[in-house]
């Protein structure tokens, strides 16, 4: 029998310290992760993932690295080395029933045997999450907010460019997100090199074609920046019957339709050129590759403490007032910080391998961690956490201690008595009890 070591603290000499606390986890709180995936349906979803026909000569199924995987990323541990520490991990071992975790070369293996066709998986389970969120809570209005963002690479990886825009190396993935709820509906890696509109077309229409089939009630809507100011997404909007607003980049014609506006201010603050003024209005307009005019707002503002005006200008197919419609795309900003949370609480950004296709399939694992927390958020956690943050979130609920005790039947999770978050463990357990059992 080999003999416990223990050490005494210096500092304080009753204390003692060893290691024989038994089996012990930090990340107990993901069991309510577990629970919330198996009542939504995700492990179902995922349950027919697979690389090639081989997968039945694997100890470790390809449903099972995904899932660890999707784990991982929810608790934190974005690398796949993070896998070797978490082998023997007990909560993990219990979420997934396994004896013990896939390794890190296991887990390499697994993403360089992606390619297109888990690709259209992804995107199936991706449509599948989608419909068993709206099962349980349908929307009125989906808003489809486009952007595009910059993945970092570095060295010479397969479709990496340079970028104008950000003026870096990278890849330049287009988005969708609802700018209601934060889903992430659907992304697309693209070249570095990409404009923002490259694809944008082809990309959109599998996706309007899922809402006007399945979902025909819930009315669309979409905004975009002046980098989708591009016709054939209007066309596309106008023709699906989706209301659209999508900034425009200035021009001379769109100068000279402001003009009266700026008469305007000027006349306002010939005595005061400090205080802030703003002046709306509306006109129709056909730039030279458009079949037919279409309306557009116009907003010229005079900041406080300045003397050049600011313009902003929007096309749109919507009957909002030009105040309305403004005020409607200025909530854009709220799709900058699902980028940041996808990107800093769920390592969107990175791209760990030389293959473009790996690293796009990479990108759309991290979809799946992003929207499961994203539907476990919203649908069962308490109203005062609804509006946390992944970090918090995992700092409050996932990070809970526990000792397991394995008994003949049973296996106990004798969670932190000290937790100060007790109470809101057991209202998101009984708000996940009362969801239905979705297939």
């Amino acid at each position: 029998m080999s003999s416990v070591k223990s050490l005494q603290l210096q500092s304080n000499s009753k204390i003692k310290i060893n290691f024989n606390g038994g089996d012990l986890s930090s990340d107990s709180g993901l069991l309510l992760i577990k629970e919330f995936a198996n009542k939504f349906g995700f492990d179902k979803h995922i349950s027919q993932f697979e690389t090639d026909e081989n997968d039945i000569l694997r100890r470790h199924k390809d449903h099972q690295n995904l899932a660890q995987l999707v784990y991982q990323i929810l608790a934190g541990y974005f690398n796949d080395n993070d896998a070797d520490e978490l082998t023997n991990e007990p909560v993990f071992k219990s979420i997934l029933c396994k004896d013990a975790l896939a390794s890190q070369p296991t887990l390499s293996r697994f993403w360089n045997r992606m390619g297109t066709d888990t690709i259209k998986q992804f995107e199936d389970i991706i449509r599948q999450m989608r419909s068993s969120a709206y099962k349980i809570q349908m929307p009125k209005q989906v808003l489809l907010d486009l952007d595009s963002t910059l993945l970092n690479t570095y060295g010479k990886q397969e479709g990496q460019g340079f970028n104008y825009h950000y003026q870096a190396h990278g890849y330049h993935p287009l988005l969708c997100y609802d700018g209601l709820t934060g889903d992430l509906l659907k992304a697309d890696l693209r070249d570095g090199t990409a404009y923002s509109s490259t694809g944008v077309v082809h990309f959109m229409q599998p996706l309007l074609d899922e809402y006007l089939t399945k979902y025909p009630k819930i009315q669309l809507f979409l905004r975009g920046d002046s980098g989708f100011a591009t016709p054939d997404l209007y066309k596309q909007c106008e023709s699906n019957g989706v209301s659209y607003a999508i900034r425009l980049k200035a021009n001379r014609a769109l100068y000279a339709h402001a003009k009266h506006l700026d008469d305007e201010i000027a006349e306002a603050t010939k005595d005061n050129m400090i205080d802030y003024v703003v002046r709306y209005d509306e006109f129709e307009y056909k730039a030279g590759k458009w079949d037919y005019p279409r309306r557009v707002i116009v907003k010229v503002e005079k900041p406080c403490n300045q003397l050049t005006n600011q313009y902003s200008f929007i096309v749109t197919n919507m009957d909002l007032s030009p105040e309305e419609l403004i005020k409607y795309y200025r909530n854009r900003g709220t799709m900058e910080n699902f980028i940041k949370e996808s990107k800093s609480g769920f390592d969107f950004a990175s791209t760990p391998s030389k293959d473009k296709i790996v690293n796009a399939n990479h990108l759309l694992l991290h979809v799946l961690a992003y929207n499961l927390f994203n539907c476990f958020k919203r649908l069962v956690l308490p109203e005062s956490m609804r509006k946390m943050l992944i970090d918090t979130i995992r700092l409050k609920l996932f990070k809970i201690a526990s000792k397991i005790v394995k008994a003949a039947r049973y296996i106990h999770f004798k969670l932190c008595s000290s937790c100060p978050y007790k109470d809101e463990f057991y209202e998101i357990l009984e708000n996940i009890r009362r969801l239905p059992q979705l297939e």
